[in-house]
C-alpha cells in the first residue's frame, strides 16, 4: 500500500509540474523595430565582409546569395550593393551548426542588431527559413 501511495504521489508531482511548465509555443519572439518597416533599401551581407571579399567562407557567400535571392522574389525591398545606399543591412552567417541572420539599421552604424533569427539550415538554398521569419515580422510589424 505505501508503494502504490509513493506512486501516485510522485504522479501527481509529475503531473502539476508538467501544467505549471512554460508552453514553448507560446515564447516570446523578437519583434520586427517598426523603425524598419519603412526601409525600401537593403544591403545583405556577412558579418566578416561583403559578397565579393576574398577572406569569406564559402558558406557565408552561398548565404548571402540565397538571401538576396529570396529577398527579390518577395519583392518588397530593393537590394542595393553599397553599405551606404541602404536603408536597412542584413548581415547573415552560415555554420553547419546554425545560421544566422540579423537586421541593422543602415543609418545607426556600430549600433546593435534591432531584429535577429537563428536555425540550423535556416539560410540554405531554395528554402531560406530565416528569411521567412523576417517577412512575417515584417508583415505582423506592419499591421
Amino acid at each position: 500500500m505505501k508503494r502504490y501511495s509513493a506512486v501516485l504521489g510522485l504522479l501527481l508531482l509529475l503531473a502539476a509540474g508538467a501544467v505549471a511548465a512554460p508552453n514553448v509555443s507560446q515564447s516570446k519572439v523578437l519583434q520586427f523595430p517598426r523603425t524598419l518597416t519603412n526601409a525600401r533599401y537593403v544591403y545583405v551581407a556577412a558579418y566578416d565582409g561583403d559578397q565579393f571579399s576574398p577572406d569569406l567562407l564559402p558558406e557565408d557567400r552561398a548565404a548571402i546569395a540565397n538571401v538576396q535571392d529570396s529577398l527579390r522574389q518577395w519583392g518588397r525591398y530593393v537590394i542595393v550593393y553599397r553599405r551606404q545606399d541602404a536603408d536597412m543591412v542584413l548581415l547573415v552567417q552560415s555554420r553547419p551548426t546554425e545560421d544566422v541572420i540579423a537586421a541593422y539599421d543602415a543609418h545607426l552604424p556600430g549600433a546593435d542588431y534591432m531584429w535577429r533569427a537563428m536555425g540550423r539550415s535556416g539560410l540554405q538554398k531554395g528554402e531560406t527559413p530565416l528569411v521567412s521569419q523576417l517577412q512575417q515580422a515584417v508583415e505582423t510589424a506592419s499591421k
